[in-house]
């Protein structure tokens, strides 16, 4: 059995990714910049390394949505790519939902469960952080 490689990238195909490896992570992210960025109630996300990260095709567009935070982005389809923060050096943050089978991962943790939606009750036992899952 091989090393894990995920592929996937935006709706209109400009942009695609390869992540290699096991991620470290699969936060769901309950805050209003992530709502904000993508127009859905919750994010699931998940965590690489920087170097497992590879652009394959296409160049992501880049928002820094606060000082040290960049959101990557197809320019074409406005699909949201990831996430950055400096705070958290060498790691990157995929959107789930970009990749070929989302299916692969499961959520391992709720972020910012504080700015949750009240309507959104995800019913599950992982940890519930009251702001970020990952120490800055």
């Amino acid at each position: 059995m091989g090393e894990q490689m995920h592929e996937g990238g935006c709706m209109c195909g400009a942009v695609r990714i390869r992540a290699r490896g096991e991620p470290f992570g699969a936060p769901y992210c309950h805050c209003q910049d992530c709502r904000k960025s993508t127009g859905a109630p919750v994010s699931l996300l998940v965590g690489y390394e920087e170097e497992q990260v590879q652009v394959e095709r296409g160049v992501p567009n880049v928002y820094e949505s606060s000082p040290g935070v960049r959101r990557l982005f197809c320019g074409d389809c406005g699909t949201s790519i990831s996430y950055e923060d400096d705070r958290l050096p060498g790691e990157i943050y995929i959107h789930v939902g970009i990749f070929d089978d989302p299916a692969a991962f499961g959520p391992t943790v709720h972020s910012w469960h504080s700015q949750r939606l009240e309507y959104i009750n995800i019913l599950d036992d992982l940890p519930r952080h009251h702001e970020s899952s990952r120490p800055r």
